[in-house]
């Protein structure tokens, strides 16, 4: 009962006092500033997978660096290593020594929006319909958690991309978490903890030299 007074007073807390549309803008732009300004990032991940009746939890660290270098590091619960040197991508497999490459403008995997992280682009236009969500909380609760529609999903012709993305932002204008939201009511959860920012990486972080005897398979990518 009480918890039903509460959900209904959050609700019309929500009703009285509407977030105005340009709070949400000046928080996009300071999200963009923050980000425009970097030129490398480094952070822990945890990856969480949630659909049809599942959940998979995976762990390891991200690196980031301009332009649209990418390298996940997964170390649990088994090793996986996706790389992108901003126009080849590649997704190994250690154990099952497989391959899968390809071109970053072929990409189709909910890793890549994270690559506007460290892109000259705005918020706003990666987003459609931005919006403050009301019906959740943050998993901190001096945090903002933002949702809007990615550019380019129409509904019922993208299986497999996100019709919805939120984003929880931290006072300092830093994005903690990344939820990807699919038609079919799958999510997949990013959470990033100790961002840092402006490393001197090499380039070399981001490229990949397959080991002998393994096999390579160009196209799309694996899960």
């Amino acid at each position: 009962m009480i918890g039903r007074f509460c959900s209904c007073f959050l609700l019309l807390v929500a009703i009285a006092f509407p977030v105005r549309a340009e709070d949400i803008r000046q928080l996009a732009r300071a999200v963009d500033d923050h980000y425009n300004h970097l030129r490398s990032l480094q952070a822990d991940f945890t990856e969480i997978y949630r659909g049809e009746g599942a959940e998979r939890v995976e762990s390891g660290t991200l690196w980031l660096k301009k332009p649209r270098k990418m390298r996940w590091e997964y170390r649990s619960p088994k090793e996986k290593l996706f790389i992108s040197d901003g126009q080849a991508v590649w997704f190994y497999l250690p154990a099952e020594r497989q391959l899968r490459k390809t071109t970053l403008k072929k990409l189709d995997d909910l890793r890549s929006p994270l690559a506007f992280l460290l892109g000259k682009t705005k918020l706003e236009n990666e987003l459609r319909g931005l919006s403050k969500v009301v019906d959740q909380s943050p998993l901190s609760p001096e945090n903002t958690l933002l949702r809007g529609v990615p550019q380019g999903f129409v509904p019922q012709s993208m299986a497999g991309q996100a019709s919805e993305v939120q984003l929880e932002i931290t006072p300092s204008d830093q994005i903690v978490r990344i939820v990807l939201m699919e038609p079919d009511g799958a999510t997949t959860e990013f959470r990033f903890a100790g961002w840092k920012e402006n490393l001197e990486l090499s380039d070399s972080r981001f490229q990949f030299t397959p080991p002998p005897g393994v096999e390579t398979v160009e196209g799309e990518l694996g899960p």
